[in-house]
């Protein structure tokens, strides 16, 4: 250790005052440091809090007594949230803080989830959650690499269990603010969508392609989340371009399956990153296998990939919804869109004899795909298979015509 790492320690200290301040005493008997935030609204804490509910409030544009004036506690907390969320990054950007711990019921968790949302990728962030992993959080609010630990016996007042989950999270903070290797831009980014090589297999060639041609490249799992923390870094221009080949996660959107929510496919675009597109598993709705096949997607092939995973195939009216979905995201884009078109499948069970293959589906999808194809994207039709050689051939000779026209930058 070079030098004292410093954490944030966030939560509503008028009712879980105690708790805040026994985290606090075990990252500074840790040899940590401790910055305090307090953003609870009505009662006060024990001691002054580094950061006050006064100035929370203030950086969220109200005064606390206009909070507490809401008569809302809903309005209330968003108040405060987007308040912490301003102080948290003030604090990191004036280098005062390493990482960050919150603390919370539903209404620490969500405000939370704004605090951490404000914070770059890289900077340690956890929440500790008497909600931790709960599908009350929808995807769209999650931050690319946060933390969440189950917040054990930890409703009201300290006692023996809830000290054994906040104790390893103050040494977990801690000791990630000590250990964490923040991203270094010293090559241009390359985002990139995929599922492992059971059912897309493109990436094995084309991640050393890219990084041979002087590129660094991040693939995404796109299974909800993954797709979630793409489309977080997307937005934030954190990509030269995109290689957006498993958008599936905008099919389990439309048809109920593990969303990565509705912006997904358009972060990318409204950023003016450049992408290329292609559908890799368009075609399949992913559930929760545990739970059972959903009411909407009874009747029809599905594939049981784990027991945590089950694909279901879309009929081929669906098929062409999602062409249309993905046609129309497309649409709104500030930079070139290439869509690559393998008429032969997009996805390893849908090869011919293959036990999800459908090719009256494969052919419908294609066609509305044609038919509805933006103005500002070019259509490259493959004859090929996604997972065929000849599909990363043609990404690649995309790829480099594109950055010899200098619409993908070599150059941080």
């Amino acid at each position: 250790m070079t030098s004292k790492k410093t954490i944030l320690v966030a939560g509503t200290y008028d009712t879980k005052d105690d708790e805040l301040h026994y985290l606090a005493e075990v990252i500074l008997g840790q040899g940590g440091g401790v910055l305090s935030m307090d953003v609870s609204v009505l009662g006060e804490p024990s001691r002054p809090a580094d950061v006050s509910k006064h100035a929370v409030a203030e950086a969220g544009g109200a005064t606390i007594e206009a909070v507490i004036g809401s008569g809302d506690e809903n309005t209330a907390m968003q108040i405060m949230g987007a308040g912490a969320a301003a102080k948290a990054l003030e604090l990191y950007q004036a280098g005062r803080i390493d990482g960050v711990i919150v603390l919370g019921g539903t209404m620490g968790t969500d405000l939370a989830l704004d605090l951490c949302a404000a914070l770059p990728v890289g900077v340690p962030k956890y929440i500790v959650s008497t909600v931790a992993f709960s599908p009350l959080m929808p995807p769209e609010r999650i931050p690319a690499d946060v933390q969440m630990i189950l917040w054990a016996g930890g409703l009201f007042g300290l006692n023996s269990i809830c000290k054994a989950s906040l104790s390893p999270a103050a040494g977990a903070v801690l000791g990630a603010a000590r250990a964490v290797e923040a991203p270094r831009r010293e090559r241009p980014l390359i985002g990139m969508t995929s599922f492992g090589k059971t059912v897309l297999r493109y990436m094995v060639t084309l991640k050393p392609a890219l990084e041979a041609r002087g590129f660094e490249v991040a693939v995404f799992h796109a299974t909800g989340m993954g797709g979630r923390a793409f489309e977080s870094l997307a937005g934030e221009g954190a990509f030269a371009a995109v290689l957006d080949f498993a958008p599936q996660e905008v099919s389990n959107h439309l048809f109920g399956g593990l969303s990565a929510g509705a912006d997904r496919m358009t972060n990318a675009g409204r950023s003016g990153t450049p992408q290329l597109v292609a559908p890799g598993c368009y075609d399949l709705v992913d559930f929760v296998g545990w739970q059972g096949v959903p009411v909407q997607l009874e009747g029809r092939p599905s594939h049981a990939h784990n027991r945590l995973l089950s694909p279901a195939v879309l009929q081929a009216e669906e098929r062409r919804t999602v062409a249309r979905s993905l046609c129309e995201k497309l649409a709104e884009a500030q930079a070139p869109v290439a869509i690559l078109l393998p008429n032969q499948g997009c996805n390893e069970w849908d090869r011919p004899g293959g036990e999800l293959h459908d090719a009256e589906g494969l052919l419908s999808f294609c066609a509305e795909m044609r038919r509805a194809r933006p103005e500002n994207a070019v259509l490259h039709e493959l004859d090929c298979h996604i997972n065929d050689a000849a599909f990363c051939t043609a990404v690649l000779e995309v790829f480099d015509a594109w950055v010899a026209r200098g619409v993908i930058s070599k150059t941080l």
